[in-house]
């Protein structure tokens, strides 16, 4: 890693961390998730390691009008907070950051009116106190071509800037840090196997910053520009429904080396998820200071709610209770719309997937009552200390913890740990070891 590349991760992060008076690490994980489990996961491990913690909602799933999760930005910053104070976690180490805000919920509308109704989102985060915002302008609206050209996409992502600015000065609040960039396929996964990516194009990049360069000046937001401190490019990372393809830094030689010539600015990666730990550092080592990651989260937390629902069968050995599995795929098939164009194949392939697939569509009904109260019961139905041998059996994922004391055998304690253990890669990749 060149002494360029440290320079401007350090830079770009020392901007994402300040006031906060905290070692600056040499990454930091993007914890992409409203689910209350994994919250409270990654306040404890940013506790443990004596960080800050970076916790991003997409546009999606929450905005002004709610999102899929029913919460403005204001309900999910009491609801981050509210975890926080109930782990003894400080409020003032938590970054707040919204993910590829843009008109992405409303591009069935109209450019004006997607446009309208992104600026009213971007006022909303901004009021809320989220600090870091990802710019993602580039899909079409109605009428428009799917992707646009880069220079439409960087005037758009100049205009919400200006907006974020504008309200940060109204309200007397500090004013944001900045991701500017998109990546390809969109936030969640790839819909099919995977063999290969195309990288981002060196030029791509270059190019992405100096459109973006001259949309902000245009806009009259030159200042905003100091506070760009990521790109969001395509390092040869995804995952698909059944795969997932690992970063190999080789490849990316050419890219990296465009941060020689954006100073102060880091790249940004999604889709991180499943990437194993060394895979990881190597994307810090190559100036991606900030590595997403959401679905991954939730998959382990879904593995182990999973096993618990077998070791319950195993000690009540009682058919009348309905499998949590059942429960799950019965509410994935009353409501399709958050799985439907996502799994494809035969009836029994869709099956798997929704219980299965890596892209985690699920994590999207873990929220709906029927499955809080089926999660309840299950809970509810288990021993207070779980037997080691059912936990070698069907959480294997947390057994040597388990055996090592370090985690109590309680149910509610192991989900923890499942998701724990997904971070804890990242917690190695990002941290001055």
């Amino acid at each position: 890693m060149t002494n360029n590349l440290t320079k401007n991760r350090q830079a770009a992060l020392a901007k994402l961390f300040a006031p906060r008076d905290l070692p600056i690490p040499r990454g930091i994980t993007s914890v992409c998730s409203a689910h209350p489990l994994v919250i409270e996961a990654a306040l404890r491990r940013a506790a443990r390691d004596g960080q800050a913690v970076l916790i991003e909602a997409t546009c999606n799933q929450v905005n002004q009008e709610g999102g899929y999760t029913g919460m403005t930005p204001v309900d999910f910053r009491m609801f981050v907070a509210g975890i926080a104070q109930s782990v003894g976690y400080p409020l003032d180490h938590i970054i707040l950051g919204g993910d590829h805000l843009g008109p992405n919920p409303w591009r069935h509308l109209s450019a004006d009116d997607a446009m309208a109704r992104a600026e009213a989102m971007i006022v909303a985060f901004v009021e809320a106190g989220f600090e870091k915002l990802h710019l993602d302008t580039s899909m079409g609206c109605a009428g428009e071509p799917p992707a646009l050209a880069d220079e439409r996409t960087a005037e758009r992502a100049a205009r919400l800037a200006k907006v974020a600015e504008e309200t940060s000065e109204r309200i007397g609040c500090k004013p944001p840090v900045y991701v500017i960039g998109t990546e390809v396929p969109p936030p969640g996964g790839a819909t099919h196997v995977l063999d290969t990516i195309d990288l981002t194009r060196p030029e791509a990049a270059l190019k992405t910053m100096a459109v973006h360069r001259i949309a902000f000046t245009a806009a009259g937001v030159e200042q905003a520009l100091e506070r760009v401190i990521g790109i969001v490019v395509q390092p040869g990372v995804e995952f698909g429904n059944a795969n997932v393809v690992l970063y190999r830094p080789e490849l990316a030689n050419d890219l990296i080396a465009t941060l020689d010539h954006m100073p102060g600015v880091l790249f940004e990666a999604h889709s991180t998820d499943y990437q194993p730990s060394e895979q990881l550092s190597s994307l810090v080592d190559g100036g991606f200071g900030i590595l997403k990651v959401g679905p991954g989260l939730t998959f382990a937390l879904r593995e182990a709610l999973y096993g618990l629902d077998a070791i319950r069968r195993v000690i009540r050995a009682d058919d009348r209770i309905p499998e949590l599995r059942t429960v799950m795929d019965m509410l994935m098939l009353e409501h399709t719309e958050h799985w439907q164009g996502h799994y494809h194949g035969t009836p029994n392939e869709q099956r798997q997937q929704r219980q299965f697939s890596y892209s985690d569509r699920i994590r999207y009904y873990w929220p709906h009552p029927k499955a809080l109260g089926a999660v309840e019961d299950l809970l509810a139905d288990l021993p207070a200390i779980i037997p080691e041998t059912l936990i070698s059996q069907y959480l294997g994922r947390v057994y040597p913890d388990v055996v090592l004391g370090r985690v109590m055998a309680r149910p509610r304690d192991l989900c923890l740990a499942a998701i724990d253990a997904a971070l804890s890669p990242y917690a190695h990749a990002t941290s001055n070891y």
